[in-house]
């Protein structure tokens, strides 16, 4: 029996596995046939439904938030406007900047659009509300004379009344500030025959000092309830909560130390005898939170314990798989597992994320009514279940009656609906049917509110979901209990046709680059041992090119340049649809030897794993969009003029180009040099680094296993002396170039020293002193997530990385804290351990100069982390200036500075980061969308970046090179690129010449 239990369990995970990133209909085709109504069964289902429906309006009629979320929908940008508005304000602490998120927010929108249009008073009073805080923070002569009646009230007016008006939408969506007051507010008239699981606010730890801080918070949680368990209420306990890395990447650390978190926990709440329910999150940590649950449900200590619960998430393809596993579960320990099926709370973020990592399919479904269908046949394999205590967590009508319609006369099983939402679909199953229903009550202060209740906002103001149709006059109640199988089937099951594939993502220019499932721990263990492996006798094998240092160049020139130079008739008479061709083929090959070039990024360039798929992924973007762009914009193109006249542009190669790359980007940038110079119609010289020949030669060869003829693209590895040799060969027709700025200077110079030479193109991309400035509107827990990774990751050694933080004063010290923090959650290490985050700096020259700034700056750390003392680790730290003005070069490392700004002079600290004189990155979090626009019409970057990282430029979507000292442009990456690698050329023909113009003679009606 018990190796049959084990089977079962072990074929539950194996089908979760296969379902992962599975087509969307093959997913489908078996849900759809379980979820399916006969036509009696849909009859007595859509009665009972339009029953819920009318019940809900009634009692929806009288509550005015559902009016409001409906008044203002996010699809207008008053719906927007107050959502982010809801959002950032309550966590701004300086009335300043309040002000001008206030202003932000109402000034644009049309709020008079919506007077008296509701039903609800409540919601036609804020409305005007609304409406006169938007004339108070506008420029008109009707405001000005507003202002002054209002001032009489005081000067925070405006901001007081927004502040209280979203401590109260707040409220609605939050049972109690502590768990004492929740527990208090479930015994109101209100929630008479409900219980509550409660959930203590934060989505998830940042630090280790908030992971402890949430652990306090269950646990305090669970005594307060288990003060009165004969009430029947639960705790909902988040895993993310629990630990700041619960990742697959640190699957050793953080399984073990939640495993005991959680164990503690539930002994906790056992010995309370409460119940305890594990909630579901992204869909990357699904596998790892089974573990946790398996481990648990077997403890001895917990036998026989029935109070253990975990949550599904309908949405996610592997849904129906994990109610399987969970039964398993319950069956091989001898539990009810409660089971909490939900629709699911990440879709969108689970979309970008599919698509930004370039993976193979989604991990859930693209439509809503396939993750209705979903539901529903996960719905009834619960009740079918014997080892599952099954509970429906929906506001939907139609699921509600589905489920009561398969239950039949059972009540072994409980609903669950979202504080501050449903009312009125389960107080009569409830008070007169005795069907159990829980309120999911969310607990926490306004601090931990925010994110909470942007996605509650998110999820119930779409378009697609129930409470929003429920409260559109424009459909009915058919349209409303639709049937989702028949949506479905209508469709064939397909995926939705504005979501593309992440393969296709760029289509029909280009296939996206592939990437592959770090989030999935086999591959992840895979690829760790195929970094392991040092690759360089397997890579120089394969592609037969070695490299070698290149012979110096005597009284005729370099001799790589005659040689390639010999190459460029042929190959610049070459079609351009040839050349695109062979780059296309390259990206091919790059993608089947991803492992060995990962190897070697890994092995030679000293990269973390992610940072060495980035690096192969971004190599072959470059490769499919130079041919996409070659394509289309190097054709001969004949130009307008007048009749009896014929002119053709022609964009052809140069000749000879020299590509000196860097070895921090020892592939991507080194053959997007290389690939736009070649498809231009040019022969290229290509230089790597001296630290990272290996990957370059590998990377030649693979091209010239592409097509690209050897001698059309030579590789001339070296230190600097085989630069300089080069730069001097007078027959170069352009330097492409990527590394410091004094380089730089050092070739122009070297470019424009003979008065008898050619003037040739330089394309320089160089480094810069990179900003981020931080305002009080903005989300510390983003804020440190981006400073980090813009800082530290691939130990700040990328052009883009962030090396000055300046922060709002008024938020300085909180940030600071919590940066810090985060910073000790890092790991520093050998970069081919999947758990390193923080790798080795890429040489003892690099490693001297910043540690010798390190030490001298001893005095203004605000924080540093322990590294390896043997290798070339520089420990991340954190460093405090006086001004901005202190940093007077970049420093290319994990060494970050620190200054602060005050409220109300952002023009001016945009003008002093400008005056640095270099002009690669810039970062910008603010909630105020007329800063953003400020930050972009003053600051002379090539890139900024709002509310994000600063690091990881996609190619083709976020063009990527600077100015000033930074560079010269063109934009790597970009539409503009590839022209500065060609000569352009005009014929004119007079084609009267040869007697008359025939074209213009042969048209009808001709005035002679």
């Amino acid at each position: 029996m018990a190796v049959a239990q084990a089977n079962a369990t072990a074929s539950a995970r194996a089908e979760i596995a296969r379902l992962h990133r599975a087509p969307e209909p093959d997913v489908l085709a078996p849900l759809l046939k379980d979820a399916a109504l006969d036509p009696e069964s849909r009859g007595r289902v859509e009665r009972r439904a339009l029953g819920m429906l009318a019940e809900l309006r009634s009692a929806q009629s009288s509550g005015w938030v559902n009016q409001f979320l409906q008044e203002y929908r996010l699809n207008t940008s008053e719906g927007i406007a107050l959502l982010s508005l809801a959002e950032a304000f309550l966590r701004v602490p300086d009335p300043e900047t309040a002000d001008l998120l206030i202003a932000d927010k109402l000034g644009d929108a049309d709020w008079k659009a919506h007077k008296g249009k509701s039903h609800s008073a409540m919601v036609n009073s804020a409305t005007w509300g609304l409406v006169i805080g938007r004339a108070l923070v506008s420029e008109s002569s009707q405001a000005s004379v507003l202002k002054k009646l209002v001032a009489r009230a005081g000067e925070p007016f405006v901001r007081q009344a927004v502040g209280a008006a979203m401590r109260m939408m707040g409220e609605i969506f939050v049972m109690g500030r502590t768990i004492e007051e929740a527990v208090t507010r479930m015994k109101k008239r209100e929630n008479r025959g409900f219980t509550a699981s409660f959930d203590m606010l934060g989505e998830a730890a940042r630090t280790f000092p908030d992971a402890e801080r949430y652990y306090r918070s269950y646990e305090d949680a669970i005594r307060a309830v288990g003060n009165s368990p004969e009430l029947g209420h639960s705790i909902s306990v988040k895993l993310s909560a629990l630990h700041p890395r619960y990742e697959v990447a640190q699957y050793d650390r953080c399984v073990s130390s939640l495993t005991e978190q959680v164990e503690a926990l539930a002994t906790l709440a056992k010995n309370f005898g409460i119940a305890f329910t594990i909630d579901a999150e992204e869909t990357e940590r699904l596998e790892m939170s089974l573990d946790i649950i398996e481990k648990i449900a077997g403890l001895p200590a917990l036998k026989g314990w029935d109070g253990l619960g975990m949550a599904i998430q309908a949405y996610g393809k592997r849904a129906r798989p994990t109610i399987a596993w969970a039964d398993s579960i319950g069956r091989q320990t001898g539990r009810r597992i409660a089971t909490r099926l939900v629709k699911g709370a990440y879709w969108d973020s689970e979309i970008k994320h599919a698509q930004e990592q370039g993976l193979s399919d989604y991990p859930l479904f693209t439509r809503k009514a396939a993750t209705d269908v979903s539901y529903l046949a996960c719905a009834k394999d619960m009740l079918a279940a014997r080892n599952i205590y099954p509970a429906f967590a929906t506001h939907n009508a139609l699921t509600v009656a589905t489920i009561l319609e398969w239950a039949g006369t059972a009540k072994d099983f409980e609903f669950q609906r979202l504080h501050g939402m449903g009312q009125g679909l389960y107080e009569k199953l409830v008070r007169e049917e005795g069907y159990h229903t829980r309120i999911y009550a969310p607990v926490g202060g306004h601090r931990d509110l925010l994110a909470y209740l942007v996605r509650r906002l998110l999820e119930n103001g779409a378009n697609s979901s129930f409470v929003h149709q429920l409260a559109d006059e424009k459909l009915t109640d058919a349209d409303i209990l639709a049937d989702p199988v028949a949506k479905i089937v209508a469709v064939g099951g397909t995926r939705h046709p504005r979501i593309p594939l992440p393969a296709d993502l760029f289509a029909p220019e280009r296939t996206n680059s592939a990437g592959l499932d770090l989030n999935d721990r086999r591959e992840l263990n895979r690829v760790r041992q195929a970094v392991a492996v040092h690759p360089l006798a397997s890579a120089q094998s394969k592609s037969g090119q070695k490299p070698a240092a290149s012979a110096s160049a005597d009284g005729k020139g370099h001799p790589a340049m005659t040689r390639a130079l010999k190459a460029f008739p042929d190959w610049a008479a070459t079609s351009v649809e040839h050349r695109a061709s062979c780059l296309e083929r390259l990206g091919d090959l790059l993608e089947r030897e991803r492992d060995t070039l990962m190897a070697l990024a890994v092995q030679e360039a000293k990269k973390t794993i992610p940072d060495a798929l980035g690096e192969v992924r971004e190599a072959v973007d470059f490769c499919r969009y130079y041919a996409a762009q070659a394509r289309a914009g190097l054709q001969p193109v004949e130009l307008p003029g007048p009749t009896g006249e014929r002119n053709l542009l022609r964009m052809e190669g140069r000749g000879a180009w020299v590509c000196i790359a860097p070895w921090n980007f020892p592939l991507a940038i080194f053959l997007g040099q290389v690939t736009a110079a070649l498809v231009a119609g040019n022969t290229v010289i290509a230089k790597p680094a001296p630290q990272t020949p290996e990957i370059a030669a590998f990377a030649v060869g693979l091209a010239h296993g592409a097509g690209i003829p050897e001698d059309a693209l030579i590789l001339a590895a070296g230190g600097p002396e085989v630069g300089q040799a080069l730069m001097e060969d007078v027959r170069i027709a352009g330097v492409a170039f990527t590394g410091s700025t004094a380089t730089a200077k050092r070739i122009a110079r070297t470019l424009l020293a003979d008065d008898d030479r050619a003037i040739i193109p330089l394309i320089a991309e160089t480094g810069g002193i990179n900003a981020m400035i931080v305002d009080s509107t903005a989300l510390p827990e983003q804020v440190v997530q981006d400073v980090v990774t813009s800082a530290f990751r691939s130990a700040g050694q990328r052009c883009s990385a962030l090396r000055l933080l300046l922060l709002q004063e008024e938020i300085a010290d909180r940030t600071l804290e919590m940066l810090a923090g985060a910073m000790d959650a890092l790991i520093v290490g050998d970069p081919s351990d999947p758990r390193t985050d923080v790798g080795p700096v890429i040489d003892q020259g690099a490693y001297d100069r910043l540690m010798e700034h390190r030490a001298d700056s001893q005095k203004s750390w605000l924080k540093t982390i322990e590294a390896p003392d043997e290798g070339l680790f520089v420990p991340p730290t954190l460093i405090k200036v006086a001004k901005m003005e202190d940093v007077g070069r970049e420093w290319f490392g994990p060494l970050l500075h620190v200054t602060t700004w005050k409220a109300g002079q952002l023009a001016e600290t945009i003008a002093r980061v400008n005056k640095s004189g270099f002009g690669l990155t810039m970062g910008l979090h603010s909630r105020i969308a007329r800063s953003a626009d400020e930050v972009e019409d003053l600051a002379t970057v090539g890139n900024l970046y709002v509310n994000r990282s600063m690091i990881g430029a996609i190619v083709g979507s976020q063009p990527f090179g600077g100015e000033g000292l930074s560079g010269t442009g063109p934009k790597a990456g970009g539409p503009h690129y590839l022209p500065r690698f060609c000569a352009e050329r005009v014929t004119s023909t007079d084609t009267t010449s040869s007697g008359g113009n025939a074209s213009l003679l042969s048209l009808d009606d001709v005035g002679i």
